[in-house]
Order: C-alpha cells, then structure tokens, then sequence
C-alpha cells in the first residue's frame, strides 16, 4: 500500500497503465464477496501458520501477519474498516490494509504460495459449511413445529385430497408428518452435500500447486475439513459444491411452497380449515374485511429466486474450460441469495405454524362426508371375498344412485345395498363412521393411532439424529 492510501494492484506489475473506471466496476466483486470476510482472515491465518512452521517465511513475520489479521477482522465487525473504490474485492481489501498496517516487507509475504484462485474456492467452501449448519437447524426447527402439532392432533379428522378433490379421512397428525418425511428428505440431502463441501482446496495454487514445500493438511486442520483437494485444476474450477447445495435448496423451498399453498388455501372461507395469527397476515388497503396469508404468499414466490441461483451456475459451469475462468465470479451471489432465502423461509414457517389456529370443527365437518368413505364399502365388500374390481363397480353404482336422488351415500337403505349386491348385510351402516375408517388404517405410513405414534417416534428420533451430527460437524 503506498502512501497516501493509493491502492496497489495485486496484479499490477505486467501492466503499464492503471485500469479504467469503467473495467474497475465491471469486474469488482466486492460488493457480493466482503460477505466472506471472517471466512477469507481465517484461512488466511491457517495458510500464514503453515508457512511460518515450514520456514517457508521467518516465524516473527507469520506471527506479525496473524496478528495483523486479527486487527483486520476486529476492524471489519465493528465497523472502522474503510473499503476504498479501488479494492477489487475482500482478498485484495484485506491484503491492502495489512499493508498499511505492517508496511509491505511484511504484508507481501501473505500471498506467499496461493493464488486468489485457491483462496476464493477456499473461502467458498467455509462458507458453505457454516451455511450447510445453519440450514440444517433451521430444518430441525420446522420439522420440531411440526412433529408439536401432529402431536396435539393425532385425532383430529380432515379430508385427504388428491386432485384438490376430497378423498378418503386422514388425520391433521398424518398430513402434517408428510412435511415432517419432505424436511428429512431435504436434511439427508444438505448433510450429504457437506461432504463434498468438506475438501480444503488451499495449495492448488492458480492451477498448478506450488514448488514452495507447504503442508497443506497442516491448514486443513487447521481450518476443520475432512480432506485436502487432490487435483490443482480441480480444485480452483470445481463448484460441483455449490451445485449440490443450491439443488439440495431449490427442493427445500419446492416443500416449503407446497406446505405454503396449502396454508393459502386453507386460510380461505372456502376451506376454514385454519385463521392465521395476526402477526403472521396483512390487511388490504381497500377491503377492512381482509386477512391475507402473505407469509406463505411469499415463500411461494421467493421460491423461484432459489430455482434461478441453481440454473444459473449450471448456465455458468457448463461451458468452462480448465481451470479458473472470472466467469466463475459469478458462483457468489446467486448461493448466497439461495441460502438466505432458504433459511428466512424456513424460519418464518416455524414462527408462523407455530402460532396457526387450526379450526378444528371445520376439518371435521369436512373429513365426515360419507362420499368419503366408499373406499370403506369397497374393502367391505373384498373381505367378503368380492374381487375389488367387482367391489368397485359395485360402489360406484351405489355413489351414483345416491347423487341421481341428491342423497348423501349413507343415506341408502339396506335393502338398497342388498340389491346392489347381496354381500351387504345391515353393518354396512357402521361404515359410515369417519373416525372408525382412520382407525382401521394400520399398515405402516397410514393414519392409524398406533401407525402414527409410531412416525411420531420416527420423527423425534429423526430430529434428534440430525442435531446430533450437526453437533459433530457443523458450529452454530
């Protein structure tokens, strides 16, 4: 850094001329990447140890550098740390203030055996670890509000839709430990892209390593990863990463928009099937009457920003030769944006569900429709050995009887049902008993008492082995 407080390119020496305005704040990254400051001074500290213990520089000046760091980073999370225009992005921002503050015997030495190549990848990686963690528990958030209502409303009736036509009775429990299953599923998917996450790339250099003798699983200790890079090329051109990531997102925010939509609809008159708190829903600037879902509007619509940060770094790597290419500059905003929203989303779910009013009465009403129930006279009629083909004709007949006198299906006879078909005897009637049809569904996954004591177990379990590993792996 030269007096003054004029910057010095990290780049600078095979040119002439200074760079143009205009290229400065097309090719500046800083804005996006000063994200990754408390990521970019811990790896620059790990890699400033590893050369001290190599001798690779003197000990007094890895230890002035580390220090340096430290004053950095302190000068950064209060505040007092001034980025100036010509600072193309936090890499350079930091190496330039040390210069001002150790003078540049001392700062030159930083870069000693990297390249930006390998740190940027390096940075990238720790962030997406610590973002792998906080999605993780945002996950076992949701998933723990869930598993809480499922539990309160193990008997609560509401209709099971297919088609958004009512189908068969299921219970609230059922329907809300199918979000539970989607979140684990997602949980499965972020703690296996952590994994791949978990591989130091520092060292590869530019895109050939270094003749310098590094010890490159010194920083990776360091620094906590499971593994070092074992391809220089590889290693500064791959996002395979941040791919798995945004994917392991996209179906996040895909689940949450489903549980969304649903909340939507059943907020509407049509369905009163929940009233949602009032800190959790606006009002309309025109209609007094109005309590709109915008909560879960929102997490619908955000949900397409997540798909458009995964398509675009697909877009961005599928036409990259080896190794790093500036299009790779890219990689940042886009995750990012996806792991922001993703966590925003998933918190405000938790917040919101935890706080939902279901209208009880409403579902009930609706799950007690006997049209509900033919499926019930169908397997009737099969465990009086009718094939079920036979069985399904014969209900259907009965359904549509029913409808030609405006009737509800229950309404008929039992010499009705015996002219249908003489294996009904009179506890056909029985049939007709919402709660009893849930009761009698026992197989594992189904809404039966006992199958969904059972989820719920599986559920807490689940949520307790998750935290678990991220205990293990990941800090808060």
């Amino acid at each position: 850094m030269a007096e003054g407080g004029a910057s010095k390119r990290m780049w600078g020496g095979r040119f002439e001329g200074s760079p143009g305005r205009a290229l400065q704040e097309y090719t500046s990254s800083l804005p996006v990447d000063s994200r990754l400051y408390k990521q970019d001074i811990a790896g620059s500290i790990a890699h400033v140890h590893m050369l001290g213990a190599q001798k690779i520089i003197p000990a007094a000046d890895a230890q002035a550098l580390s220090k340096g760091l430290n004053t950095v980073r302190k000068e950064i999370d209060t505040g007092a740390f001034r980025f100036l225009p010509s600072d193309e992005d936090i890499h350079s921002a930091v190496e330039r203030r040390l210069h001002e503050l150790l003078g540049p015997e001392v700062a030159g030495k930083l870069h000693t055996a990297r390249s930006r190549n390998d740190q940027v990848a390096l940075d990238l990686r720790l962030y997406a670890r610590e973002a792998i963690g906080d999605i993780g528990r945002a996950i076992c958030r949701l998933q723990s509000v869930l598993l809480n209502l499922a539990q309160s409303h193990q008997a609560t009736l509401l209709p099971a839709y297919t088609h958004l036509q009512r189908a068969q009775p299921t219970t609230l429990a059922h329907h809300l430990l199918a979000y539970v299953a989607m979140l684990q599923r997602d949980f499965d998917r972020v703690q296996d892209a952590y994994d791949r996450a978990d591989i130091m790339p520092l060292g590869a250099g530019a895109v050939t390593a270094t003749s310098l003798p590094i010890k490159r699983e010194m920083v990776a200790a360091e620094l906590g990863f499971g593994a070092i890079s074992q391809n220089s090329m590889d290693a500064v051109s791959d996002r395979d990463f941040v791919v798995e990531i945004e994917a392991a997102l996209a179906l996040v925010m895909v689940h949450l928009s489903r549980l969304a939509e649903e909340i939507v609809l059943w907020a509407t008159s049509e369905f009163d099937f929940v009233e949602l708190p009032d800190e959790y829903a606006t009002g309309s600037s025109l209609m007094p009457q109005k309590k709109n879902p915008d909560v879960a509007e929102l997490v619908r619509g955000r949900t397409g920003g997540v798909f458009g940060a995964l398509q675009a770094m697909l877009t961005t790597l599928k036409g990259l030769p080896l190794s790093y290419n500036r299009d790779l500059q890219e990689d940042k905003e886009g995750f990012f944006r996806a792991v922001d929203t993703a966590l925003q989303s998933l918190d405000i779910m938790a917040r919101m569900l935890s706080r939902v009013r279901f209208e009880v009465a409403s579902m009930e009403r609706a799950a007690s429709d006997p049209a509900l129930l033919a499926t019930e006279l169908a397997e009737y009629l099969v465990r009086k050995d009718v094939p079920f083909r036979e069985a399904h004709e014969v209900v259907g007949r009965a359904v549509k009887r029913a409808a030609s006198k405006k009737l509800a299906i229950s309404s008929l006879t039992g010499e009705q049902w015996r002219s249908l078909h003489p294996a009904f005897g009179d506890d056909v009637e029985k049939l007709f008993d919402a709660h009893q049809a849930v009761t009698r569904r026992e197989v594992p996954g189904s809404p039966g008492p006992r199958a969904i004591k059972r989820a719920l177990l599986r559920g807490v379990l689940a949520v307790k082995r998750n935290q678990e590993w991220l205990k293990e792996n990941t800090t808060a």
